[in-house]
């Protein structure tokens, strides 16, 4: 899944999610401006129907339900009415009457009206609403099929009184506006989109490569520094073992010899100061170790950490360790659990001002484990800014990186565990 990290990868990933989002979103909102439009012309149509064809040949008599009036009207206007996607035609009285339909079992006979129609015939204007065929006056809609869209606006009879014109529009031609919404609008919008990623597409990879060669460079550069500064160590570490220690160790050589010869008071003192030689030395074998870390596959693990917890015991601490497991550990494994034992190795001797500590390293499964464990003062892991404890986050930055894990569990006077995991591999 490597893949998934590549920026080109996240950015069409990116582009096809807003690419369907756009698409969704547009075909909801250009359904519904398809719908609206739809809505308006039949709102728009019904006024024409009923203004200007229907109004104007309602026959006096009608209001009255008088059948030659009827006929008339039948005869007159019908054709001119039931045109496009009308497919039923009703007038109403004030009081729920059908006064004419184009379905004559409908007329003479009475339904209430509801509000919205009151309101027509009282205010003018048009209303549409979507028909409820359930309702008793609608039951010869339900053989038209599908959705009905009701539409109706006032006129008036000869006789001036108010009447409510109602035309029924099938569902159709909203299906059909929307389409040609559809087919007028997504072709461009996903044409635009599609461009946009097909152009920026070259952009991304050109970026990414540059990017990748940057990145190349940047680790060239840091591991030359790292090499020169392993070098500079190494070189300063040679220098101080080949010269101060080895003399040291001749002055510690023959003050013991003088020691030997003499007698008294002399001899004592020719022992403390050879004793204050070898501490020395000790101490600037432990500051090498510092200076220049061990070839621990050479060396071994075990022998490193051992010169590492030297200084400490040399300095009264009860010292144990524990080495064992790491014959099948990769370089890069035994190199960060020697990382992070010398940090806590490092705070113990430092800060923890501690009686007691043991080191222990084992195999667990397919991981390297240590543990530092020290009796001393403790800290709070939740507030450590500004206490020198930075070597060992940066320490635990590195193994997470790698895959490992690590676990610091301490509190102000309980001392100090440090756990760490490491693949093996």
């Amino acid at each position: 899944m490597r893949w998934l990290s590549n920026p080109v990868a996240q950015f069409l990933a990116a582009g096809l999610v807003t690419l369907v989002t756009v698409v969704l979103v547009t075909s909801a909102l250009s359904r519904q401006a398809a719908d609206e439009e739809a809505v308006a012309d039949a709102r728009a149509l019904t006024q024409v129907l009923g203004r200007s064809v229907a109004q104007p040949e309602i026959p006096a008599g009608l209001v009255d339900g008088d059948a030659a009036a009827i006929d008339r009207l039948d005869r007159t206007v019908l054709d001119r009415l039931l045109v496009g996607d009308v497919r039923r035609i009703k007038v109403w009285a004030a009081d729920g009457t059908v006064l004419y339909s184009d379905r004559t079992e409908l007329i003479g006979a009475v339904y209430p009206l509801g509000d919205d129609e009151l309101d027509v015939i009282a205010d003018g204007g048009t209303d549409a609403e979507i028909s409820d065929l359930t309702r008793p006056e609608n039951r010869y809609e339900r053989s038209l099929g599908g959705d009905l869209l009701e539409v109706y606006t006032r006129i008036r009879s000869p006789e001036g009184d108010p009447l409510l014109f109602e035309a029924y529009f099938t569902a159709d031609e909203l299906g059909e506006q929307r389409a040609a919404v559809l087919d007028r609008f997504l072709p461009i919008t996903i044409g635009a989109l599609a461009a946009l990623v097909a152009l920026a597409t070259p952009l991304m990879l050109l970026l990414n490569r540059r990017l990748s060669r940057a990145a190349r460079e940047r680790e060239r550069l840091l591991e030359a520094a790292v090499r020169a500064s392993d070098a500079e160590r190494l070189r300063i570490a040679r220098d101080l073992h080949d010269g101060v220690v080895q003399d040291l160790a001749g002055a510690s050589m023959a003050l013991s010899t003088l020691a030997a010869r003499s007698e008294g008071r002399v001899a004592e003192e020719l022992q403390d100061v050879g004793r204050s030689l070898r501490v020395s030395m000790r101490s600037l074998r432990s500051l090498l170790v510092e200076i220049y870390p061990p070839d621990l596959h050479t060396a071994g693990l075990a022998a490193a950490l051992q010169d590492l917890v030297a200084p400490l015991a040399a300095a009264g601490v009860h010292v144990d360790a524990d080495v064992s497991g790491d014959e099948d550990a990769s370089d890069a494994a035994v190199a960060l659990v020697w990382r992070v034992a010398q940090e806590a190795v490092r705070n113990v001797a430092r800060h923890a001002r501690a009686s007691r500590m043991s080191l222990t390293v084992r195999r667990d499964g397919a991981a390297l484990v240590l543990e530092v464990v020290d009796d001393g003062v403790g800290f709070d892991p939740g507030a450590t800014s500004g206490d020198g404890h930075y070597g060992l986050r940066a320490a635990g930055s590195l193994v997470r990186e790698h895959g490992g894990s690590v676990e610091v569990e301490s509190a102000p006077g309980s001392g100090t565990m440090v756990r760490v995991e490491v693949p093996l591999a």
